[in-house]
């Protein structure tokens, strides 16, 4: 498939971008070349696409569910019972919403760690995104449940891999207050054989801390070092409760962060230190978490908060400026995700967005990447393109009403259990 894009704004300059297959072929003032299809952006800005690199998808279904709740009697109480519940067919179509909300607030690609992963891998796949997908693997030291969670990693890992080429399968231990040692070690020496992201929340309250230094002596990311967990293969969400030797460690290894600021700041969990991270030349991407602590899945949203809180927290109002707030949602998602992504230029994946130029939210077009960090929401995207296909145009998702009226029915099912 190619697509010719006319006459769009890129740094403030109207340019024309050739779309061959899923690559951009080129980017010039003007392209004199035939394509399938031809997209006329005037008062359109073309950007390359978000990512979001820490979300549970299929938790649209619990958006609302248990609000104002601290992370704990959250989880304990209200998440995880409600999650036992769940069949394949809801997380289906949850990840169906999931999809369409991402796909219309700009995002292409996720990284997702949940239940019932042949559900999230048929949505996905269907929807037309990027995904890193993982099944969370929980244990809570039981030996016949890692048992049978190790098995599923087996047989998931010795089946075929996705069919489209744009999922990458990972491993998912959930955190380490609900994975045994046993296990982490299991699940780390089983993704450097194969090469594989290892998705895990860590260091996310104060209690996860006091906890791990109670039952094991040492700090969450000392306990994963001494284990030989950390390398430049893990993904870590939230890191929040770390002190300057644990910073370096993770550095040291090469750690990647996902930052969830609003996630963060609805459970209270604690302020990132965004900064001294990335002083330390960690790689810190962005991400929206779940549905159920977020509560929704809009990046744009998500950068004005990363920013705006960083700024609050230091009394420092050039501290995260847009351009750093962009560059996490970007190019940042792109290298942790291993994605030749995040700007517009030729050899690059063809993951970029067109955006309305005449919304009210980004006029007047000072700076752009201001606007998009601190005045838009997702509702300025007007077209979506992953891997050269267009998923969006003018708005509007093929497929998108039936996706709405399946989703309630789940829900309603769901809640009659």
């Amino acid at each position: 498939m190619s697509i010719l894009i006319r006459n769009a704004t890129l740094d403030h300059q109207p340019v024309d971008v050739l779309i061959e297959g899923e690559y951009i072929r080129q980017v010039a003032p003007r392209i004199e070349a035939a394509a399938e299809t031809v997209i006329d952006a005037t008062d359109r800005a073309i950007v390359p696409s978000l990512i979001n690199v820490h979300t549970h998808a299929a938790m649209t279904l619990l958006r609302g569910y248990a609000d104002d709740l601290e992370l704990h009697t959250w989880l304990n109480d209200h998440i995880w019972p409600m999650e036992r519940k769940l069949t394949e067919e809801d997380i289906y179509w949850g990840v169906k919403l999931a999809c369409l909300e991402m796909i219309k607030t700009g995002t292409t690609c996720f990284c997702d760690m949940y239940w019932h992963l042949p559900g999230t891998l048929r949505a996905v796949e269907e929807m037309g995104m990027r995904a890193v997908l993982s099944s969370a693997f929980i244990d809570f030291g039981d030996p016949a449940k890692a048992a049978h969670f190790k098995q599923l990693t087996e047989e998931l890992f010795a089946g075929p891999p996705p069919a489209s080429g744009l999922v990458k399968l990972a491993l998912g231990p959930h955190a380490i207050y609900t994975v045994s040692r046993d296990s982490l070690v299991w699940l780390a020496e089983f993704a450097r054989e194969r090469d594989l992201l290892l998705h895990i929340h860590l260091a996310e309250t104060k209690r996860e801390v006091e906890d791990c230094v109670k039952e094991h002596g040492l700090t969450p990311v000392r306990y994963l070092r001494e284990i030989g967990f950390l390398g430049p293969n893990v993904l870590a969400a939230h890191a929040i409760w770390l002190d300057a030797e644990e910073k370096d460690i993770l550095a040291a290894h090469q750690v990647k962060i996902a930052h969830l600021p609003v996630s963060n700041m609805k459970l209270c969990s604690g302020p990132f230190p965004y900064r001294r991270l990335r002083q330390r030349g960690i790689c810190i991407g962005l991400g929206t978490d779940g549905c159920s602590s977020n509560n929704n899945l809009d990046m744009f949203e998500e950068m004005k908060f990363a920013a705006l809180v960083r700024k609050s927290l230091t009394g420092d109002p050039t501290a995260m400026p847009a351009a750093e707030a962009w560059q996490c949602a970007t190019v940042n998602g792109a290298k942790m995700l291993g994605l030749k992504a995040g700007s517009i230029a030729p050899g690059m994946l063809a993951d970029c967005l067109l955006l309305d130029l005449n919304h009210p939210q980004l006029l007047p077009n000072h700076h752009l990447i201001s606007n998009l960090v601190y005045a838009a929401n997702g509702d300025c995207v007007d077209t979506t393109i992953c891997n050269g296909k267009i998923l969006m145009r003018n708005r509007r998702v093929a497929g998108e009403e039936e996706i709405v009226a399946r989703f309630k029915e789940c829900v309603a099912a769901l809640l009659k259990r």
